[in-house]
């Protein structure tokens, strides 16, 4: 006899419903992470759980879907009973982030490998300038420290055990912690910008890499008449990550993640060993430098503190990567995404601190400002360097550059599509869903042309996006979690929210400084 069990969708904000299905459907388990690590075990959009009746009606019945059950517990227990008053959203089933649950912990791995390693670490060793090597240091421990505790808090807030509700997206479980309105005041243009504004700026480092690799392979020479310009390099890596794009979920880019991942390991290597076996430039100084006045020397120091704090990256889409695994009760989904997420940063540490200390060492303060390392080893070691090095190492930066395109653009995806299910109440066709990243595609590169000098405000920016990192999830774990007041995790929570609230206060007050100081070259469609 068949027992009766519940399917649980995950919290959305739309109609609710709940369904049910019988047990003769067992759960799908996943392939083989080795052997299908470029093709998702769920490229299609069919069902892994079919919805039976005893009176079928075509009219009536709640689309296929492409769900796992979640929370399979006996009838009597009490996740079961609070299950019974939750009110779902079976829409999700038809996102890009939620249709494929299939995932695991290698996957969790490649895809927060790829996307926190980025362009933005290369210019970790000029926090040392400013820093020197003792306080470099311990702020590069500290903030590595810090927003992997915060991962952690991500990973458990994830699945609410008191009412059996998956939170798959960060803006979700912000306006479920805090409300709505604070949500879209507090969060939903940080969430934003860290999705659609850094795919601009990987447009504008991988169209930009893609000329520089172009130079290197005809040896310095046009192999052409009349070759791109810089717009036109732009639009070649921007039609590459759209058609990439089409691919249909998150969990169908797990092998694009691994490319990324791998690639972002390499050419990190490649630059701190390069630029160590070649040697300290001569007349190399590690003084701090000495601005003219305190004020310059403060606003230094914040921003040596947020080009650390900018080399940290994906808090906004570890809840989205941890959407695409399978969970119960007995096997909740946070157990094998806190495995990926530790294997990552395992790399991701050995990776960051070789190429600061490293970086830092080889060139002390004539470390370039602008580009770090890949400045600093094109500028130094151009000629003594083989070129078959520095080509691969531009390759390896275009490759990564789009493969982290499709993770931060898979929220953007989402919630283009997300409009158009709650409002038709069916999927979205595979023309308008083609429709859609081809349009978010080519709007990023048209601001990557239209407004060049949008990288002169990165820092009073990125400021704003600062507590997604460090200070978001300590807030959300007390005000969900509700610990014991004065115990550890109180204290720790509460010192580290505000800490990462007054360090966001402090950047976007550097930002603002160095935009009135240093003044912004406003230039549209004048890309350099």
């Amino acid at each position: 006899m068949a027992e009766s069990m519940i399917e649980v969708v995950e919290y959305g904000g739309a109609t609710p419903q709940m369904t049910a299905a019988t047990d003769s459907v067992s759960p799908v388990a996943s392939a083989p992470p080795m052997e299908n690590q470029y093709n998702s075990p769920s490229l299609s959009r069919k069902p892994l759980l079919s919805i039976q009746t005893n009176n079928p009606d075509k009219s009536s019945i709640t689309p296929k879907t492409s769900r796992t059950p979640n929370f399979i517990t006996p009838l009597g227990s009490p996740i079961r009973r609070a299950i019974k008053l939750t009110r779902f959203d079976p829409q999700d089933a038809w996102l890009p982030i939620t249709e494929s649950r299939n995932g695991n912990s290698f996957y969790a791995a490649f895809h927060t490998l790829c996307a926190g390693i980025g362009i933005q670490a290369l210019v970790l060793p000029v926090a040392f300038t400013i820093l020197g090597w003792t306080w470099g240091v311990i702020c590069l421990t500290v903030a590595f420290l810090w927003q992997l505790y915060t991962f952690w808090l991500l990973t458990n807030l994830h699945e609410s055990t008191e009412n059996g509700v998956r939170y798959s997206r960060f803006l979700q479980l912000f306006s479920a912690t805090f409300g709505e309105r604070m949500g879209k005041i507090f969060a939903l243009f940080p969430i934003l910008y860290l999705s659609g504004g850094t795919c601009v700026a990987l447009i504008v480092v991988g169209g930009s890499t893609s000329k520089l690799f172009y130079q290197i392979v005809c040896g310095g020479h046009s192999c052409v008449p009349k070759p791109l310009t810089t717009v036109e390099w732009y639009l070649v890596f921007a039609s590459a990550a759209v058609i990439l794009s089409q691919l249909p979920n998150l969990n169908s880019i797990a092998g694009v993640s691994l490319v990324g991942a791998v690639t972002a390991i390499g050419y990190c290597t490649m630059m701190w060993i390069v630029s160590v076996t070649e040697g300290r430039l001569d007349r190399v100084s590690y003084d701090r430098v000495k601005p003219n006045s305190d004020t310059e020397w403060f606003f230094g120091v914040l921003n040596a503190l947020g080009i650390i704090a900018f080399a940290f990256r994906g808090h906004n889409v570890t809840l989205e990567i941890q959407a695409t695994m399978p969970s119960s009760e007995k096997k909740s989904s946070r157990v094998p995404m806190w495995r990926g997420i530790q294997a990552a940063y395992l790399i991701v540490a050995l990776c960051l601190f070789p190429l600061a200390i490293g970086g830092y060492w080889a060139y002390g303060n004539k470390i370039p400002e602008n580009g770090g390392m890949l400045a600093a080893i094109y500028a130094f070691h151009g000629r003594d360097t083989s070129q078959s090095v520095l080509g691969l190492i531009s390759l390896f930066v275009i490759i990564n550059a789009l493969s982290a395109f499709q993770i931060y653009g898979m929220p953007m995806f989402d919630d283009m599509e997300s409009k158009y299910t709650s409002r038709m109440k069916k999927p979205c066709p595979w023309w308008l869903r083609v429709i859609f990243r081809v349009m978010f595609g080519y709007g990023c590169f048209f601001v990557a042309i239209a407004i060049p000098f949008l990288g002169s405000l990165a820092g009073l920016i990125g400021g704003i996006a600062v507590p997604v990192t460090f200070a978001y999830p300590c807030l959300m774990w007390i005000k969900i979690k509700k610990p014991e007041k004065h115990s550890l995790m109180w204290w720790l929570n509460w010192g580290l929210g505000i800490g990462g609230s007054l360090l966001s206060v402090l950047l976007i007050a550097a930002g603002v400084y160095v935009v009135i100081d240093t003044g912004i070259d406003v230039s549209f469609f004048k890309p350099h």
